[in-house]
């Protein structure tokens, strides 16, 4: 008998949990429908986005950049960065059209080094600065040219600051200790001889196999 009362009150505490949903649902349906309709256009959203949007954009960018990277390494930066009237916009015009986009990042990184190849250092900076995907190679190139066209720009420490941050995020044979190298002779410029010098030693303790270490003793025994 008293597994029958248990059961009975399972069943009514069953009955009681289901009643107490359907009233709940009843009061709150026009809340809950919205909230699922909500979900649904959310998720609708970014499908529509994605397949519609995003990615059709992302196709129309790339195409946009395509001939001027031919331009660019063609050295014919002027029709790179402006675009040549015909079926190129350049550039720097893409950089702001496609923004959001891969090739529109790209498209800034184009026109900050098109800008710094034609000495015009201050406006590189701003199209620079906008770059940044995290890619370990192109975004440390990025920093470098900021460099560059700082220390063309005489301030010196904001230079080797970047040239010396670019090295270590590359932290590649084949750049980094170039960019070490301008680093330590900027800071010798400023009369910073210590912090030449540990770009001078980075070089040699790290990247020893480099071609630009194979004399980097001259330069540290000028730095010391």
């Amino acid at each position: 008998m008293a597994i029958d009362n248990k059961k009975n009150n399972q069943t009514l505490d069953a009955e009681e949990m289901l009643s107490r949903s359907e009233t709940f649902i009843e009061k709150n349906k026009k809340a809950i429908i919205g909230a699922i309709a909500a979900i649904v256009i959310i998720v609708a959203g970014v499908i529509i986005y994605k397949n519609y949007i995003k990615e059709p954009k992302e196709k129309a960018a790339n195409e946009a950049i395509f001939k001027g990277q031919n331009y660019f390494q063609a050295q014919q930066y002027e029709l790179a960065l402006n675009g040549d009237s015909i079926d190129f916009i350049g550039f720097a015009k893409a950089a702001k059209e496609y923004s959001g986009t891969a090739a529109g990042e790209l498209a800034n990184y184009y026109a900050g080094i098109c800008l710094a190849r034609t000495g015009k250092y201050q406006e590189a900076i701003s199209y620079l600065e906008k770059f940044d995907t995290g890619d370990r190679f192109i975004t440390p190139a990025a920093k470098a040219a900021m460099g560059n066209c700082y220390a063309y720009l005489e301030n010196y420490e904001k230079a080797a600051s970047l040239l010396t941050e670019a090295a270590k995020m590359s932290d590649s044979f084949s750049v980094s200790p170039i960019w070490l190298r301008q680093a330590g002779e900027i800071y010798e410029k400023m009369g910073k001889k210590a912090e030449a010098l540990n770009a001078y030693q980075t070089i040699k303790d790290k990247y020893s196999a480099s071609y630009i270490a194979q004399d980097i003793d001259k330069y540290i025994e000028r730095a010391k």
